[in-house]
């Protein structure tokens, strides 16, 4: 390729349009407005998308083109930062389709050494994954009863099969391990799932999965049924023992029984778990907290061998809170 660099006598002005010869015999003609101080400037690559959402199982297309127009283009094709190297299979003439989520950019490029364009601006492509959602009836235990699980997936559409666990507590390490339950080792064509005998606090989780090789949803958000009955072995007791308290009062709640290793947890109403530790200090086997530190939830205590102790509801009101073991 011939230099391109600033002109040795008068000013831009003085002169035609301007050729560069590329190597293989290619030609851009660069009018006066795609000089600066002097320099030719380099075109830059423009990027489309059909659609900025990715269905489930499906793709967008992807189109990069350089203007003005002319032949002989190739594209180079990246996602992520503008240091990655560029998707080695996505040297292309014409459209792409992505199939994954993320930030793609392009750039143009002809001749041998390669002439390239400045790069497109960034475009962000987002992946639907389908996600499993969870619920669970009855939430409070009452003797004799059954606990229906239901699962489905957030896209509606159909060949889901349907696998249970339930949840087990893991303090320390702060998450829940996965059983899965008896009879959902292969997934269930139905999208819900009867529980017997359930007589103490319990989480569960569902996911969906199609497919051969199977393509499985992400888990869903653990649920719980909910249970007031005291474990023979262990408890959580809450001091001190009265209904009713004063936003001013600390009050403790601990977990009682043959464990070492305790955590008390909290479910509001349509909001994540959290730990006595995010939201105040947990001290062995007890959570110390100011009244005005509560809110309308579900408290209970999770054992280092994996159980759960029976739960306490706790309704915040303006100047004192009601506590209830429903």
């Amino acid at each position: 390729m011939h230099p391109v660099g600033p002109y040795s006598h008068g000013s831009p002005s003085n002169y035609g349009p301007l050729e560069i010869h590329l190597d293989d015999g290619f030609k851009w003609e660069l009018k006066h407005s795609k000089t600066q101080n002097g320099v030719a400037n380099r075109p830059k690559a423009e990027l489309r998308a059909d659609d900025r959402d990715i269905p489930v199982g499906g793709s967008v297309t992807l189109t990069c083109s350089v203007k003005p127009s002319s032949s002989g283009w190739k594209y180079f094709w990246y996602r992520g930062e503008k240091t990655s190297e560029p998707l080695s299979s996505q040297l292309s003439a014409g459209p792409i389709r992505a199939s994954e989520g993320g930030v793609y950019w392009c750039r143009g490029g002809r001749g041998d050494p390669v002439y390239y364009t400045e790069s497109s601006d960034p475009v962000t492509i987002n992946k639907d994954e389908p996600q499993s959602v969870l619920t669970v009836s009855p939430s409070w235990l009452s003797a004799g009863a059954s606990v229906t699980l239901n699962c489905r997936v957030k896209d509606q559409s159909a060949g889901w099969r349907f696998y249970w666990y339930k949840t087990v507590p893991d303090p320390s390490h702060n998450f829940y391990s996965y059983e899965l339950l008896p009879g959902s080792s292969s997934g269930t064509e139905q999208d819900s799932y009867i529980v017997d005998g359930q007589t103490h606090t319990a989480g569960y989780v569902c996911r969906a999965g199609r497919g051969d090789p199977v393509f499985y949803t992400d888990y869903s958000q653990p649920q719980f049924v909910w249970s007031a009955d005291f474990h023979s072995s262990a408890s959580l007791t809450v001091s001190p023992d009265r209904a009713q308290h004063f936003t001013s009062d600390s009050v403790s709640l601990s977990c009682e029984g043959n464990s070492t290793e305790w955590r008390v947890r909290r479910s509001p109403e349509n909001r994540y778990l959290s730990d006595c530790s995010t939201w105040r200090t947990m001290t062995g086997s007890t959570c110390k907290l100011k009244t005005n530190w509560l809110s309308d939830a579900v408290y209970w205590c999770e054992s280092g061998s994996g159980e759960f102790i029976n739960t306490v509801n706790i309704a915040v009101q303006v100047f004192r809170f009601i506590l209830s073991c429903d």
